[in-house]
């Protein structure tokens, strides 16, 4: 597959210079035209699992040039950069979902976080033209007169920027009152109209991986041993994810543009470029922007950075790593590692630090290094032990230790395809590393360029884009347009909704089509993802204008990680489906139907064409072995987790909850983990201190976790200084750390005893499971909504009969906590069934309730209606309206919630609401793996007839109106807050469509005694099984073991039989041994090799080639004292059973008396030659042993 790649990375990057690409890629393909929503959602059924043959062909300079100008992104320069006709309009939002109907679209929704300095603004103007165009004199004079205003004139102009936004808000918000939903877009009103959509960046999509990382490690394996892939990793350094596709509006981070990540991004690019070029940088940076865009490039970089807040350590420099090269011509294509490479060093960018490892060997090594290191792994002592062991690698351009410092986040190990290692050894004969640049770059750096504007972060920004120089940064409009924001601001005409325009109209070329095509799915699945789109009016002249229907920036966020998961579902149904990015910027424009024929790209659009799968991972270009199901680990080490995990992330615990809740925290973090039981009591006295010291400083104020390190850091340090062992625990802290002094200073070597079978597993063997615990009682509780009916059924469960006793505890009775209470009265009589009869509707409480299960030795039984759930929500609407309709036939409820209650439905949305995010698959496996079991409750009858549409209709409205609702005022009540009008005459129409629909609504139901015995019986057969404790199982646990030394395992047998053999010889070793039960105390005979209590965990990592290798020994003398008996021993020192001991003197410890460790057999020699133990000469004897961990 790659081969045919091989002879195009060195011909696409040839040279440094922006000459239009010679070769082009020929595909086939059979989807057809796709023309409004109003059609299914592919054309005809999409292949399944189709994949396109593809080669290189040579094309034409003519033909190269039309197409790179046919394809040319919006960041085309015709537009001018301050002229005054560009009237962008207000940003507008579309979350999805809206509706299961593809020609219905939400109400566009100001977000609250649009008051923040990422959208604040409207968006430039976009020239997203087909045609090739060029910058004239005036535009490019009017950008550099943008550029040479002075910084705070840029900075005011910011700041009228933001209060121009937040006036059009205000004006936006009013037209809002009213009706739910309004000016729905049908295709009838876009009739005609055609959509550009081009993209201007994405980045990897999301991996989730489905299995352990256990299971992962084992296909890896598999993979690499059968030569199907080779194990490539890298390194994750800890920062912020920049996207850059040119000057001209192509600056992307947290999922936005014109802001300050962007700007220090553009700058710490530029000034990369500016260090790497010297004298040569004005023209390679200029060069550098016309070939992203003529060539449509996107690059993903890892901004790391001090002046963006914390994340593990503040780096030593401002930076950036290459991490992805995406071409955006078709369906994004990630570049491959050699192609990454190669694309670098042509421009002299940084490149990460990589290691391939292409046999099953080399792959088990490395894992088992990655074990021997995951608790004190350092950047500098992972790298090393990497580059000794990984069959091939690539330095970085610039050390880990010298730009971010010690603390390294982690390691990113994926598969790609074996012609990966061979392409790259090429890569790097033809594209050698840039050379290091002679004269450091002489201007001011970032950190002080900020703090000289701390008082401002609009001055920042300005400082910033001034000081990276109109060289790289020739267009600034993303981050000032103040003027352009100001003339939409009295516009009186409102548009269409943007995103619903798009849907509705013909798509002119592929990549729309395919863009279209993900945004119906997305609407369909009801996907938890938003559209924010920015509206701008053309510049162009009248006639242009009157053609253009729309033109807009669109940012596609995705609010949660089950989208990935359920859209992946939705790929393998359809193969040539577009994944859904992390990162994702889109340019549109739409004409009128007057311009539609000469738009419309009628050879990408039919069988055959090439575009379709030009650069898509579709046709296997991608060096991943499965593009959907790519194998990948990310692997990290404690000392970074300590600060961002168990410190950054345990700030809201400590400080809003107290001690006892922050050390519970942490305790969870550590045993999802599997931290070490060792590391386990380390860390606690660590955090214990660092919780008392922090609160104390603090004062009753509250860390932020934006600047945390400014108090962990100083901590950290001190903490080290007392000891060796807690340096080894924290890492580099407060000061440049040499990592290796710490190592070679330990003197002595350690040993332990290990029992009969006691090893560490391969990487290949799960951990030992945790021994059973009977339980003593069963606490059942209810993650549901009110109405599903729990109060009677905890009333009828609890008068029929059980072996144990019952009892029941209702919320709403309850004054105070609840959960203590209940905790209280279980730990008085924990021998009976508790049932909690309050809704536990989210993963806190649930945690809690796991807190009472094991603390009270009860066995945790969630109890759930049954539902098919729906994309977002465990529960469907069909439940949801049953429940509201129960709730509004109660009277007198104690809860106070019931038929006179002002606003029941507003509380049950809430309670729906609750579960957002979480679909019913999910929903079980979390209650599972937390409590081993889970009972079903029936709500409806199974072949009931449809829920009416009317009442799903009037459901979704109060959704979209509760979204609206908590979006601008959080947790207010229905009742008070801009809304309450619309929520008054929202819960009328409920009432009212609710009694309309009531004999349906009661006719679905499964009888209640039917659902009292149906739950009875599985409440049952819970108590009549095994009645034992849950040990939680959680998706990051890790099932392998910490590792802690390696060893030569030899046969414990034949180690008594020589001695016992040497005993009938020599009376010494008769006498020395007699009455000692030698079985028993050797145990798992074995000589340490290196542990990480005196050698570090790099020596021990040192070993992992030879893990499971048959080696030699042959014992030589025994050493005994009173107290310690040991066998000496020579190990093979020659051939391929050739091993080295880091312990100076290698030993099989034989014998302990009590209270003596089997370390302490280490002094036998220094006690020999004193004369305080005796040596005696054995025969000697050659036994066989296998290296192996422990």
């Amino acid at each position: 597959m790659f081969a045919n790649l091989r002879r195009p990375i060195a011909l696409i990057i040839s040279s440094a210079s922006i000459a239009q690409p010679r070769f082009r890629v020929a595909f086939r393909s059979s989807l057809r035209l796709l023309s409004s929503t109003s059609e299914p959602l592919f054309s005809e059924p999409m292949p399944q699992g189709k994949h396109v043959k593809q080669q290189w062909v040579a094309k034409p300079k003519s033909e190269a040039a039309h197409e790179a100008g046919h394809d040319r992104s919006s960041s085309g320069s015709t537009h001018g950069s301050t002229a005054p006709g560009n009237k962008p309009a207000h940003p507008e939002e579309y979350r999805s979902p809206v509706d299961e109907h593809p020609d219905s679209h939400p109400e566009p929704i100001k977000h609250a976080a649009d008051t923040s300095r990422s959208n604040s603004k409207g968006a430039r103007v976009i020239n997203a033209g087909l045609m090739a165009t060029t910058t004239t004199p005036t535009m490019a004079s009017a950008a550099s007169a943008q550029l040479s205003l002075g910084q705070d004139d840029l900075a005011d102009r910011v700041e009228r920027m933001k209060i121009g936004s937040k006036e059009e808000e205000h004006q936006h918000q009013g037209k809002k009152k009213g009706k739910i939903k309004e000016d729905v877009v049908t295709p009838e009103k876009v009739k005609g109209t055609v959509a550009d959509a081009q993209l201007r960046a994405t980045f990897y999509p999301k991996f989730e991986n489905e299995k352990s990382d256990q299971e992962v490690r084992i296909r890896m394996q598999e993979v690499v041993g059968a030569g199907h892939g080779v194990l490539e990793v890298t390194q994750k350094h800890s920062g912020s994810l920049f996207l850059y596709s040119g000057d001209n509006g192509g600056a992307f981070a947290k999922n936005s543009y014109g802001n300050l990540y962007t700007a220090v991004g553009v700058f710490v690019l530029g000034r990369t470029l500016q260090e790497a070029w010297g004298s040569q940088a004005g023209q390679k940076q200029r060069e550098f922007n016309a070939y992203l865009k003529e060539h449509r490039i996107c690059i993903g970089m890892e901004l790391v950075t001090a002046v963006l807040g914390d994340h593990g350590q503040r780096p030593l420099q401002d930076y950036v790593v290459v991490t992805a090269v995406t071409k955006l011509v078709g369906r994004p294509h990630f570049m491959s590692t050699p192609e990454v490479v190669a694309f670098c060093h042509q421009w002299r960018l940084p490149t990460n630090h990589y290691w391939l490892f292409s046999t099953k060997a080399s792959v088990t090594s490395f894992f088992t290094a990655y074990d021997a290191l995951c608790e004190e792994g350092l950047a500098g002592t992972v790298t090393n032990v990497l580059n000794d062991i990984a069959d091939t690698h690539l330095p970085a351009t610039k050390r880990h230790e010298d730009i971010q410092g010690e603390i390294l986040e982690g390691l990113v190990a994926r598969i790609v395809t074996p012609e990966s290692l061979t392409i790259l050894k090429e890569v790097l004969v033809q594209y050698p590393p840039p050379p290091v640049p002679e004269i450091p770059f002489s201007g001011k750096d970032l950190r002080e360029i900020c703090s000289s504007h701390r008082d401002s972060e609009n001055k920042q920004v300005a400082a910033l884009l001034r000081a990276v120089g109109s060289d790289f940064c020739s267009d600034t409009e993303d981050w000032l347009e103040d003027k352009l924001i100001e003339q939409e601001g009295k516009t009186k005409t409102r548009t269409y909704p943007m995103l619903e325009t798009l849907l509705h109209s013909t798509p002119a070329n592929y990549s729309t089509k395919k863009l279209q095509e993900m945004i119906r799915v997305i609407h369909k699945s009801k996907l938890p993802v938003r559209f924010k789109c920015h509206k701008i009016m053309s510049s162009q002249s009248r006639n242009d204008q009157d053609n253009v229907v729309s033109q807009f920036k669109m940012t596609v966020h995705v609010l949660s990680d089950s989208a990935f998961r359920r859209y992946q579902k939705e790929m393998s149904k359809h193969a040539s489906l577009w994944p859904l990015y992390r990162g994702f910027f889109v340019d549109v424009r739409v004409f009128n139907a007057s311009n539609a024929p000469a738009m419309i790209d009628k050879k990408s659009l039919t069988d055959g064409n090439a575009e379709e799968t030009r650069g898509s991972g579709e046709c296997g270009q991608d060096d991943s072995v499965d593009e959907s199901q790519n194998l990948m680990l990310k692997l990290k080490f404690l000392p970074y987790k300590i600060r961002t995990f168990l410190i950054r992330n345990g700030i809201s615990a400590l400080f809003d909850k107290g001690v006892a809740e922050y050390k519970e925290y942490y305790t969870r973090q550590m045993k999802i983990w599997g931290t070490s039981p060792e590391k386990q009591m380390e860390l606690t006295k660590l955090l214990n201190e660092w919780a008392g010291y922090i609160k104390k400083r603090m004062n009753g104020k509250k860390l932020s976790s934006n600047t945390y390190l400014t108090e962990a850091e100083p901590f950290l340090k001190q903490f080290a200084e007392r000891s060796l062992k807690n340096k080894k625990l924290v890492g580099a802290a407060g000061v440049d750390i040499d990592v290796d002094d710490f190592l070679a200073i330990q003197q002595g070597g350690e040993d332990e005893y290990i029992s009969e079978g006691e090893h560490a597993p391969s990487a290949a063997t799960p951990a030992p499971a945790a021994p059973a615990i009977k339980a003593q009682g069963m606490l059942v509780f209810f993650p549901g909504i009110p109405g599903c009916a729990k109060s009677a059924l905890c009333k009828a469960i609890m008068t029929s009969t059980h072996e144990l006793p019952t009892h029941s505890l209702m919320g709403d009775m309850i004054k105070g906590k609840y959960w203590p209470k209940l905790n209280d009265e279980r730990a008085k009589k924990p021998h009976r069934i508790t049932f909690a009869d309050k809704n536990a509707p989210n993963k806190e409480v649930w945690q809690t309730v796991q807190k009472i299960c094991n603390t009270t030795r009860a066995i945790g039984v969630p109890v759930v209606p049954e539902s098919e759930g729906t994309g977002l929500n465990p529960f469907s609407l069909d439940v949801l309206a049953v429940f509201i309709y129960r709730v509004l036939q109660r009277t007198n409820h104690p809860g106070k919630l019931d038929k006179n209650t002002p606003n029941p439905g507003y509380v049950l949305l809430m309670f729906y609401n609750l579960y957002d995010g979480m679909d019913r698959k999910e929903f079980e496996e979390e209650l599972t793996s937390q409590f081993g079991h889970i009972v079903k409750i029936p709500v409806l009858k199974l072949n009931r007839s449809p829920m009416p549409r009317a009442v799903l209709n009037f459901l979704e409205e109060g959704l979209d109106l509760y979204n609206r609702h908590t979006r601008k005022h959080g947790r207010l009540e229905s009742l008070h807050g801009s809304f309450k009008d619309e929520w008054m005459e929202w819960e009328r129409g409920l009432r009212k469509i609710m009694v309309e629909h009531k004999e349906y609504l009661l006719e679905v139901q499964v009888p209640f005694q039917e659902v009292v015995e149906t739950v009875q019986q599985q409440l049952k057969a819970i108590t009549s099984g095994d009645f034992v404790m849950h040990v939680p199982v959680h998706k990051e646990e890790r099932s392998f073991q910490t590792i802690r030394f390696v060893a030569i395992a030899l046969d414990s047998d034949q180690v008594v039989d020589v001695l016992q053999k040497a005993s009938i010889h020599n009376p010494q070793v008769g006498s020395a041994l007699s009455n000692k039960d030698l079985k028993g105390s050797i145990g798992q005979a074995h000589i340490t090799l290196a542990h990480k209590a005196s050698h570090g965990g790099a020596a021990v990592a040192a070993y992992a080639p030879q893990r499971g290798c048959e080696t030699e020994v042959q014992l030589t003398a025994l050493l005994f004292s009173e107290k310690l008996v040991a066998v000496e021993v020579q190990l093979a020192a020659s051939g391929e059973k050739a091993v080295v001991s880091k312990n100076e003197w290698p030993h099989l410890t034989v014998w302990t008396a009590p209270g003596m460790k089997a370390k302490d057999a280490n002094r036998l020699p220094q006690m020999a030659e004193s004369g305080e133990a005796t040596r005696v000469e054995l025969q000697p004897a050659t036994l066989s042993g296998h290296i192996n961990f422990y």
